[in-house]
């Protein structure tokens, strides 16, 4: 395992790299997009209710590798972009559907009365939203919201499927040309958990702290 780590060592940094920049722009993607959608499924609006459903319905039920897939193999033949594009819109979407549902699940655990009584103070429902119900709710989802970050990161690994030049892609480059399987594997392995581990033990910490 050593000598796999040494020998290619760029190769496994280059990887690692490749991970850590689509999963960040992934995480911040669907953070936007699940949390718009998640304020959508509740609005007092039936059409963009069905709208938001559909949306979620659609990206919670179809396999990721698919909808990455159609970006790179369908998308392409109108827009140019490489995988490593291709991989993250489709990692981004697919996550945001389901960040979108734990975020709905906050913001109705938050007592309805808040927003009536900011309403009736003079707020907007906007500004409700944004300087009351939202930071309460995020308080309350923090352990799976948590969950679906380690799960974008581990799934980021779709982008070996569409030449993105990830951790997953360059650890079947370097086992397929040394037939070194268990050695690279493990090397890989350790790698997501550099991402992971920190990042789960900052949830819980988080999630600690405003307890």
């Amino acid at each position: 395992m050593i000598n796999i780590l040494t020998t290619h060592w760029s190769d496994f940094v280059h990887g690692f790299g490749i991970t850590l920049l689509s999963s960040v722009i992934a995480l911040v993607i669907s953070m936007i997009l699940g949390t718009g959608f998640a304020i959508l499924e509740i609005l007092p609006n039936k059409f963009v209710n069905v709208l938001a459903r559909i949306y979620i319905q659609i990206f919670r039920n179809i396999p990721l590798l698919v909808v990455t897939m159609f970006f790179y193999v369908v998308v392409t033949q109108f827009i140019k972009m490489n995988g490593l594009v291709a991989g993250t819109i489709g990692l981004s979407l697919y996550t945001s559907a389901f960040i979108a549902e734990t975020v709905r699940a906050g913001i109705l655990a938050v007592d309805k009365g808040q927003m009536e009584g900011a309403r009736a103070n003079g707020l907007t429902y906007w500004q409700t939203m944004r300087i009351i119900i939202l930071p309460q709710a995020f308080k309350i989802v923090i352990p799976p919201l948590g969950n679906q970050f380690i799960n974008l990161v581990k799934n980021s690994s779709i982008l070996a499927f569409v030449a993105g030049f990830d951790l997953m892609y360059q650890g079947n480059e370097i086992a397929s040309t040394t037939f070194d399987t268990i050695d690279t594997y493990i090397v890989v392995g350790l790698f997501y958990l550099v991402i992971t581990l920190p990042l789960s033990y900052y949830m819980r910490y988080l999630e600690n702290k405003l307890a």
